[in-house]
C-alpha cells in the first residue's frame, strides 16, 4: 500500500521561522534499507539548505539596501558556505552504495 501526503514541520534554531516542506512518502511493508534512508536524509538536507541559502541571499540584499553592507557581505558569504555544504551532500548522495 502506498500513498502520498503533505505535512508541515517547523525547525527551531533559536530564531523564529517555519518551513513548509511537502514530502511524498511511500509506505510499504518492507522497511527501507540503510542506503534508501541515507538517500532520503541527504535529499531532505539538500532541500533544507537550499531554502536557507535563499533566505540568506534575500536578507543580504535587504541589508545592503538598508545601509548594512558589512552584514550583507557576511550573509552572502554564509549563503556561499551553505551552497558548499549542499554540494557535498549531493556528492555524497551520488556515492551511496546500494545494500
Amino acid at each position: 500500500m502506498s500513498h502520498d501526503h503533505d505535512h508541515d514541520h517547523h525547525h527551531d534554531h533559536d530564531h523564529h521561522h517555519g518551513h513548509d516542506h511537502h514530502h511524498g512518502h511511500s509506505h510499504s511493508h518492507a522497511p527501507l534499507s540503510f542506503s534508501e534512508k541515507l538517500a532520503k536524509l541527504l535529499d531532505h538536507w539538500i532541500q533544507h539548505n537550499d531554502h536557507h541559502a535563499e533566505d540568506y541571499r534575500k536578507w543580504a540584499r535587504d541589508a545592503r539596501d538598508n545601509g548594512q553592507a558589512e552584514v550583507a557581505d557576511l550573509l552572502a558569504s554564509a549563503a556561499e558556505l551553505t551552497d558548499t555544504i549542499t554540494d557535498r551532500f549531493r556528492t555524497a548522495g551520488g556515492s551511496i552504495r546500494q545494500d
